[in-house]
């Protein structure tokens, strides 16, 4: 038998009907349609995310492993064959020190990430010296077997935490403090002698009045 268009059909048993609710009792969907009593889930316009009828849920039945590190770290990948290729393509300049920002520029990372890790996947032939804020072992040993060097940098996120955002926020709080007023010069001795003999005459005048 030739196939064609139109006799084109599934193997037997590898699809079933669309099975239609509420044709009665006798189909086992009547009624209220397998959506069981009243209730919310019996209305339409429903979808609990989660919810389970009142039983205890899947996400909360199984249990919990392991934790999401809020400090980590994730980094663009740079295998040596990649370096190699860039290098001989010319979009990087061996002879210059090679740094995450040159890397970016060629179009090897996005730059979006926390810093570069240097992998050691394919042969790198080129003398290099190249500053990334990562490398694995085998990257290391290809680069200086080539007679490069690697430097581990700091990652650029890491540089603007700590010390340097301490020293921001009291640097802020410096400014937005009010200044002191400057304090009023002392009255020379003269003017505390005149306003001494004035209040004598006011107090001798009050005693005048007394009497």
């Amino acid at each position: 038998m030739t196939f064609s268009l139109n006799n084109l059909k599934p193997n037997p048993g590898s699809t079933r009907g669309k099975i239609r609710i509420g044709r009665g009792i006798g189909s086992g969907k009547g009624k209220t349609g397998g959506r069981g009593g009243k209730g919310q889930t019996a209305r339409s316009g429903v979808a609990v995310n989660g919810f389970e009828g009142g039983q205890t849920p899947i996400h909360r039945r199984l249990p919990k492993r392991g934790f999401n590190n809020h400090t980590r770290k994730e980094y663009d990948v740079v295998n040596t064959f990649d370096l190699q290729k860039a290098i001989d393509e010319k979009k990087i300049d061996a002879s210059k020190a090679i740094t995450s920002a040159s890397l970016k520029e060629a179009g090897l990372v996005k730059g979006r990430l926390d810093g570069v890790k240097l992998l050691g996947f394919g042969e790198i032939k080129a003398k290099v010296d190249i500053q990334v804020e990562k490398a694995s072992a085998s990257a290391i040993k290809l680069v200086e077997k080539a007679g490069g060097k690697v430097t581990i940098s700091v990652a650029t996120k890491e540089k603007n935490t700590g010390e340097a955002r301490k020293a921001e926020i009291a640097e802020k709080a410096a400014k937005a403090a009010p200044k002191a007023k400057a304090e009023k010069p002392a009255k020379p001795a003269k003017a505390f002698q005149k306003e001494e003999k004035a209040a004598d005459k006011k107090a001798a005048t009050k005693k005048k009045e007394t009497k």
